[in-house]
């Protein structure tokens, strides 16, 4: 078996590895990034491109559960468990259950105001440092409901944003018309966040970053991950799945929803679970979209990108290994086309990726429980781009052995075993 040596070693090429990366290299740390796919090839891929810095609402919330047998009912909705996977996602939905409490749901609120406000400033900075400011829209996202009912049932959570300085302001009909022509009739309020931003395309923007990477003498190992292990006196060793061996000083664990097993292999049971997520990308022209929108009631996007325009969104629980069902994407879409009547359907590709999420709707950053040398970083559920820049920022204080940007205690992997 042979061994390499790594000064850190960042599993996972994604865009939080990416930006974690970034973040050592900052500190003049050396890095390799190992991934069985490539630079980006997981959710990173595929994602809405959304900067959502306003998102601070934990998805795991007071009455959301009164909520969720309606919504899984409809096998094609914003949320369903596949059949062959409810008797494992079980144990999650309970941890969803216990952090939808009202004091939970406070402190995750809090937790996740102070992540985003993180992320903004970090994001702001590296997109500066690597000259991506041409890959960022800055049109604002457009939120719709269908009634004056479903405005009013939202106001208390945008009450919860404006309290965390988030801007935004409701709009009428005709400011709707104004800010997006074309859509549906049935559309008679909306709620417009100025602030909120895209980018161009999410896969380009993280191959970018990875270049910045490889500029800066990181490198690439495309190899599955077997298992790391701490090192008796300090260090971590990567274990591949050809039977050699990367040996590092330091090691961050980021791989996405792959990233349950390797933590258990490290001695921690974190409950990790998979949301799989469905898009269409159609061709650039099939409608004339001014800027993001949000059908909430429905639960999907739909996001201009310079690929196109991607129709994306809602929640399936299926794990990693069942083969995709993308009746989804052709509901979301046929949905998208009663909404927006002139959208041309026409050539779309079609896409599923593996959104690794966990009950509280926090991420894990934090250390192994092997040893201090080893650091998690994944969970981000549907916010790794917005909060990836953060994230590498915490992990790079916690290898550097110093106090985190932010307190980092609600991201904790020991959380869970604590019973929080």
């Amino acid at each position: 078996m042979s061994a390499a040596e790594a000064d850190v070693a960042v599993v996972g090429a994604g865009i939080v590895g990416i930006m974690t990366a970034l973040a050592l290299q900052d500190e003049g740390r050396s890095v390799v990034l190992i991934d069985r796919g490539g630079v980006a090839e997981g959710a990173s891929f595929g994602n809405a491109g959304a900067f959502a810095f306003s998102d601070v609402l934990p998805l795991a919330s007071p009455g959301i559960m009164r909520r969720a047998p309606r919504w899984l009912l409809d096998p094609l909705g914003p949320l369903t468990v596949r059949p062959a996977y409810a008797h494992r996602i079980a144990p999650w939905l309970f941890g969803f259950w216990r952090a939808s409490g009202r004091a939970a749901f406070e402190r995750s609120l809090k937790a996740q105001a102070a992540m985003m406000r993180l992320a903004r400033a970090e994001m702001e900075k590296r997109i500066a440092a690597a000259g991506l400011g041409s890959m960022i829209r800055s049109d604002g996202c457009l939120e719709v409901y269908e009634s004056e009912r479903e405005l009013e049932f939202s106001k208390a959570n945008w009450e919860r944003r404006a309290a965390e300085g988030i801007g935004f302001r409701h709009v009428d009909r005709g400011e709707i018309d104004a800010l997006q022509p074309g859509l549906d009739l049935r559309f008679v309020r909306g709620t417009f966040v100025p602030e909120w931003q895209t980018v161009s395309d999410p896969h380009r923007f993280a191959v970018a970053l990875a270049e910045t990477v490889f500029a800066r003498g990181g490198r690439l190992v495309k190899a599955e991950v077997r298992r790391i292990e701490a090192v008796n006196g300090g260090g971590a060793r990567i274990v591949l799945a050809d039977g050699s061996a990367i040996a590092a000083r330091q090691a961050v664990l980021a791989a996405g929803a792959w990233s349950k097993a390797l933590a258990t292999g490290l001695g921690d049971r974190v409950p990790l679970d998979t949301e799989r997520g469905y898009n269409t990308t159609l061709p650039p022209g099939s409608f004339d979209l001014r800027r993001q929108l949000v059908f909430g009631g429905h639960g999907f996007v739909v996001t201009p990108l310079e690929t196109g325009l991607r129709v994306g969104g809602a929640v399936e629980f299926g794990g990693l290994e069942l083969a995709p069902n993308f009746r989804r994407s052709e509901a979301m879409l046929a949905k998208a086309k009663r909404f927006m009547p002139a959208l041309r359907t026409e050539g779309g590709r079609q896409w599923m990726g593996f959104r690794p999420s966990m009950p509280d709707s926090l991420p894990v950053i934090g250390r192994s429980h092997a040893g201090a040398t080893i650091v998690y970083a994944f969970g981000h559920g549907h916010l790794g781009l917005t909060q990836s820049a953060a994230t590498g920022r915490l992990v790079a204080d916690l290898l550097a052995g110093r106090a985190p940007a932010i307190d980092a205690r609600p991201f904790d992997p020991r959380r869970f075993r604590e019973g929080n």
